[in-house]
């Protein structure tokens, strides 16, 4: 949704509350754009982490074979485009 400056910082409350549920919006000057509002999305893990995470799934899922540091250096090469 696009929204006027002024109008902005006097609904900026509401503004926020539909951000939460999934919603964004650009924010005008005079008619251009001059911000956006989006939901916050967490950032990536580090890539340790995700390996770590990887492991614990091999040994949950795979009875307990975990995974080599090819294989899992081979399914991080896939996932990318």
């Amino acid at each position: 949704m696009t929204v006027g400056a002024f109008q902005a910082k006097t609904h900026f409350s509401q503004i926020i509350a539909d951000v939460e549920v999934g919603n964004d919006y650009i924010i005008t000057k005079r008619g251009k754009p001059v911000a956006q509002i989006i939901p916050f999305v967490e950032p990536q893990k580090t890539r340790q982490e995700g390996i770590e995470n990887l492991r614990k799934m091999a040994k949950k899922y795979f009875k307990g074979k975990p995974f080599t540091a090819k294989e899992i250096r081979e399914m991080i090469d896939e996932g990318r485009p």
